[in-house]
């Protein structure tokens, strides 16, 4: 089986979080199957304002007890199933715009799992190519301590079906989907909300696929959103308490501006409120200069890009500011002494 790309956030010195952006719209969908607001979230440790708010993190144990209090008092089974089943990818905020920009089908899932520590913390997300030619998109969370976590497990399938079908449109269905838990009572919904066999008590919870599907085009490809909502997700995981230091302040809009090609010091100083020469001292006193930092954020891009097997060369460039193919490539030539495609190879086998 070859691995697609893998992430696991495996942080356990803190309580795992996860962004509110993934409870929104769940407030209406409470109303809507009877439920009372204030005796579930009552129940959950979170406000109801909190659900939805696109950079708020939440315990991710709450998020997960939201949710099974939300099926146990609106005495719906299946309510995982069914939110999940209608969440619109761009209500995951920051993780799902970063998605559906992406140019293919298979940039939009390895974003998916490339981002998902940013997303939630302590779980697992890997894209696998099977030798019957099906890949397997599978997701678990690995947080010990929660044990209640059917209704997160047939929500999160939901969305990730639901990021599928913008690129292969309404009708489209899996060959398999896989979960974890037990077979509930009324199993038969499973197989009418995702139009395939629906087998439990596995190993993953996972959307099996024919590998085919990956080159199918994102029908709303934007780079330079794309790279943003990249941007914005890791500032967002990478933001601490203390004070952001010049150099990460410049680096960050180097990242920003790429798409647009390459970053003048004056822009860059500009936006940051600063002079050109502050810049430059600033850079000079933590031993680097505004082209080497340029050279390097690029060079650290790269590498993560090529490691997307279905983001191409060519878009690659586009994102990190060159005008040509060939000036991306001889780039890379000299960071690594070899082209971006024989890279990316190697990239994969390690």
């Amino acid at each position: 089986m070859m691995n697609l790309g893998m992430h696991r956030h495996d942080d356990t010195s803190v309580e795992p979080a996860i962004l509110a952006a993934a409870a929104t719209g769940i407030v209406d969908f409470i109303e809507r199957q009877g439920g009372d607001i204030d005796s579930v979230f009552g129940n959950s440790g979170i406000s109801p304002e909190m659900a939805g708010a696109t950079t708020l993190k939440l315990r991710l144990a709450d998020f997960c007890t939201l949710f099974e209090q939300a099926s146990q008092r609106t005495k719906c089974d299946n309510f995982g199933l069914w939110f999940g089943h209608q969440f619109q990818p761009r209500d995951l905020g920051l993780w799902g715009y970063a998605a559906v920009s992406a140019p293919t089908l298979g940039s939009a899932l390895e974003n998916l799992v490339g981002l998902f520590g940013f997303h939630q913390e302590q779980s697992f997300m890997q894209m696998v190519r099977g030798t019957n030619g099906l890949v397997r998109l599978q997701y678990r969370i690995e947080a010990p301590d929660i044990m209640h976590r059917r209704q997160d497990a047939e929500l999160s399938l939901g969305m990730f079906f639901n990021v599928m079908r913008e690129a292969l449109g309404t009708g489209w269905t899996p060959e398999e989907v896989h979960l974890e838990h037990a077979r509930p009572i009324d199993s038969d919904e499973h197989e009418r909300a995702f139009g395939a066999p629906v087998y439990f008590a596995q190993p993953y919870n996972a959307l099996l696929f024919s590998s085919d599907l990956l080159e199918r085009p994102m029908p709303n490809c934007d780079l330079t959103l794309m790279a943003l909502m990249r941007n914005c997700l890791q500032q967002l995981g990478e933001r601490s308490e203390g004070p952001v230091e010049l150099i990460d302040r410049v680096r960050a809009a180097v990242r920003a501006r790429l798409p647009e090609g390459y970053p003048a010091l004056e822009s860059i100083a500009a936006e940051l409120c600063l002079t050109t020469g502050m810049v430059q001292r600033g850079l000079a006193d933590k031993g680097t200069s505004f082209k080497e930092l340029v050279e390097t954020t690029r060079r650290e891009i790269a590498l993560s890009y090529l490691e997307q097997r279905h983001l191409p060369i060519s878009e690659i460039s586009f994102l990190l500011g060159y005008s040509e193919l060939s000036a991306f490539s001889r780039a890379v030539r000299r960071w690594t002494g070899t082209s971006p495609s024989a890279l990316r190879e190697r990239l994969h086998r390690r």
